[in-house]
């Protein structure tokens, strides 16, 4: 089951036309992935704590629907891949009020050494946690 987080558009996320910036699209992705793993109890601070960061390799988005200043979003983030080394998500912004689908988009990230900045598996602690949220995911997809 996706996790959706409530995001209320600021000013500042629009631009001259008065729309939401299309990059504000890639943010909120960033707003999503962070509350899924804070959901499944693991958080980006232990993660760098523990040496690990997750920088994003692939990031993709398709626009549908502009958004404006002062809607509520709700941001849905799927995981969809798992290795020790890399995670994939996509997502659909989508406009409270009405529920039209804004944006949908995908990224992938890796687990990589903060202190080398090299690609790497991630260790069992963290790596039980996702494959359990994922294998969670697959038997809900499923039904």
């Amino acid at each position: 089951m996706p996790v959706i987080t409530e995001h209320h558009v600021n000013f500042y996320d629009t631009d001259a036309m008065a729309v939401v910036h299309h990059s504000n699209y890639i943010r909120w992705f960033e707003i999503g992935r962070v509350e899924y793993l804070r959901s499944i109890g693991i958080t980006l601070g232990e993660l760098m704590d523990d040496g690990f960061v997750f920088p994003i390799t692939d990031v993709r988005a398709k626009y549908v629907s502009p958004g404006k200043f002062d809607d509520v979003v709700l941001i849905e983030t799927t995981p969809t891949a798992l290795t020790k080394a890399k995670m994939a998500f996509d997502y659909r912004i989508i406009r409270k009020a009405d529920g039209e689908v804004m944006v949908t988009g995908h990224s992938q990230n890796v687990f990589t050494s903060k202190e080398t900045g090299h690609i790497t598996r991630l260790p069992e602690k963290y790596y039980r946690i996702l494959a359990a949220a994922m294998a969670k995911e697959k038997a809900l997809q499923s039904k």
